[in-house]
């Protein structure tokens, strides 16, 4: 979509029930996916992967729930030429939150530009008003980020046919959370359409991304439950339905976790 000669990188501080947020940059660009952990970290965050403050054009909310939007207030009044886009159905569950003259308004399936980076939305399935999630695409290269969600639509896996990092959900093992001690209620909110991805989800939305074209890609697994999945499960259950379907990784094709409440590595596409 943009062929302008700008890598793409890719960071996660943080990535659970407990805070969400991601950033994204390019040469000229650093953008924010959600703000639900505390300023502090957000700001160690930055620091940590040498951006700075002043080169923070935006942060972009996926829904309204509070592990993803916790510091978006905080965020607004340090950062004074930062910019909050959101869905309007996000937009109405959050009103009154910063000033009326940082919020931005996009259209869910849409596009635009964020200075040199290109962001198209796409719907997903949560019990959220209005959740997304999030395509990038500069110098060629796409990320997308694709969490909160309890199904994968035809149209959104056609969209992350062409990530070259695609940060993906995998929330639980389904026989993990079925045993534990969560109430039945919410087990039920978690196993349903619009609650959360398996491990297993995560392995067959992979699948349907390998149909697209063939390059080098980079998954990275996100959003693990600390109850109903750890690392190394959520690893091994995606590795062995993926080898199920003669699909290994190599050189072609990586697979990472995302630590729940740490600043991890920074990726370049």
């Amino acid at each position: 979509m943009n062929n302008d000669k700008t890598a793409l990188q890719f960071c996660a501080f943080a990535s659970g029930s407990s805070g969400n947020c991601y950033l994204i940059k390019s040469e000229k660009t650093a953008l924010l996916i959600d703000a639900g952990i505390s300023g502090r970290k957000i700001f160690d965050g930055l620091e940590k992967t040498g951006t700075r403050t002043e080169d923070l054009a935006a942060v972009l909310i996926t829904h309204e729930h509070t592990d993803h939007i916790r510091s978006l207030k905080t965020m607004a009044r340090r950062v004074p030429g930062l910019r909050a886009y959101a869905n309007r159905g996000t937009w109405n569950h959050l009103s009154g939150l910063i000033q009326e003259a940082q919020r931005r308004v996009f259209e869910t399936g849409g596009v635009f530009e964020v200075g040199d980076i290109l962001i198209k939305s796409f719907p997903l399935c949560h019990d959220a008003s209005e959740p997304v999630g999030f395509s990038f695409y500069a110098g060629g290269g796409q990320i997308s980020i694709l969490t909160d969600t309890g199904h994968i639509s035809e149209a959104v896996m056609e969209e992350i046919q062409g990530a070259d990092l695609l940060v993906l959900e995998a929330n639980h093992d389904v026989e993990m959370l079925k045993a534990g001690r969560y109430p039945w209620f919410l087990k039920r909110r978690i196993l349903g359409e619009s609650g959360h991805l398996s491990n297993v989800d995560a392995a067959c939305a992979i699948r349907g991304m390998l149909a697209g074209a063939k390059k080098k890609r980079r998954v990275l697994l996100a959003h693990l439950s600390r109850e109903n999945n750890f690392p190394e499960m959520a690893y091994q259950t995606v590795k062995n339905v993926l080898e199920e379907a003669d699909c290994f990784l190599d050189e072609h094709l990586s697979l990472h976790i995302i630590a729940r409440d740490e600043v991890g590595a920074l990726y370049t596409v």
